[in-house]
């Protein structure tokens, strides 16, 4: 009898660990942006949270702007685990000055990218092109589907942003002097398809796209350096502005995407919790090719989550508490 009391005692005393434990984190809404590498890593973040750190999880769908603003000036929500904070400088540092927003872990550690790409069959085929400038001298190498005789810079569709800096770089760097002509892919599906049509076909390709994305997951690409220092000044007065008539060469800024969390529910996550949130970051690399294997699978974000949890155990296991790996392995 004195045996089964205690047994009885114990099993109460855990289960009420575990109740305040759950009390402690309470209820928690995570935001899921509305493109891939945000919404896997918002169900990462529910599936940890939920399953390690008894929170009760909810992940709601956001954007950059509103939903950091609506953190900012409504507390909610708890969570923004990809956030752009660069689209919105004053925004963010508004947020934090004013003691409402915590800066929790840079989530892409090597941040996320902008640039011109070139496959890498063709960077280890010719080891001298490290460059914009180095790809322009060899239009040969890339050539225009619709005029062999030159090379082609392929943009992105009219609309982005980055499709704006591609031109202003184009003629910055001397595009049309060195014989290659800007090619309009018209949309994000013509874009990508230009990049997988080169490479079935193992044929030169160079031009505008950004990582993290699937995309790069699937096709090995490679980044080409822009050859002078970034220059925020001039990066503000032409090279984001599509009107500027003399752009000069400059490099292109990477963008800082970090975790942010609500003052409110930072005082009442716990340390352990906040821990994880503050340890939790992942490579271009990993997410690529994990946005790759959602793609070819058709996967959602949960689906995406619960792969990588199976396949990077050494990885996100450095994130989290014994205690908490332990539950989280035990769910998968």
């Amino acid at each position: 009898m004195k045996h089964l009391l205690a047994s009885t005692c114990l099993v109460a005393g855990l289960l009420a660990m575990t109740g305040a434990a759950r009390a402690e984190c309470g209820d928690v809404t995570i935001a899921s942006m509305n493109w891939q590498s945000a919404e896997v890593l918002a169900a990462l973040d529910k599936f940890i949270l939920t399953e390690g750190y008894g929170c009760n999880a909810e992940v709601i769908v956001g954007d950059t702007v509103p939903t950091i603003t609506s953190m900012i000036e409504k507390g909610a929500p708890d969570l923004a685990p990809e956030g752009w904070v660069d689209l919105l400088p004053d925004v963010v540092n508004r947020g934090i000055e004013e003691g409402k927003l915590i800066g929790a872990a840079v989530a892409l550690s090597d941040a996320a990218v902008q640039g011109w790409w070139i496959p890498k069959y063709i960077a280890d085929a010719n080891p001298d092109i490290k460059t914009i400038d180095d790809a322009l001298k060899h239009p040969e190498l890339f050539p225009d589907p619709e005029d062999k005789s030159k090379g082609a810079v392929h943009n992105g569709p009219q609309g982005w942003g980055g499709t704006v800096v591609t031109s202003q770089l184009y003629k910055a760097y001397g595009g049309e002097a060195a014989n290659f002509t800007l090619v309009d892919t018209g949309s994000a599906a013509g874009l990508d398809g230009s990049i997988a049509k080169a490479y079935e076909r193992k044929e030169g390709w160079v031009g505008y796209y950004w990582a993290p994305t699937a995309l790069l997951g699937k096709y090995e690409m490679v980044k080409l350096e822009h050859g002078v220092p970034y220059d925020a000044a001039e990066w503000k007065r032409c090279n984001t502005v599509a009107d500027c008539p003399d752009p000069k060469k400059n490099d292109w800024p990477k963008d800082k995407v970090q975790t942010l969390v609500t003052k409110t529910f930072s005082d009442r996550a716990g340390a352990d919790v906040m821990g994880y949130l503050n340890k939790r970051a992942w490579s271009n690399d990993t997410v690529n090719k994990l946005m790759a294997w959602m793609t070819d699978n058709q996967a959602s974000g949960d689906d995406g989550a619960k792969h990588f949890l199976e396949e990077n155990e050494a990885l996100w296991k450095e994130w989290v508490s014994p205690e908490a790996a332990e539950k989280i392995k035990a769910a998968l």
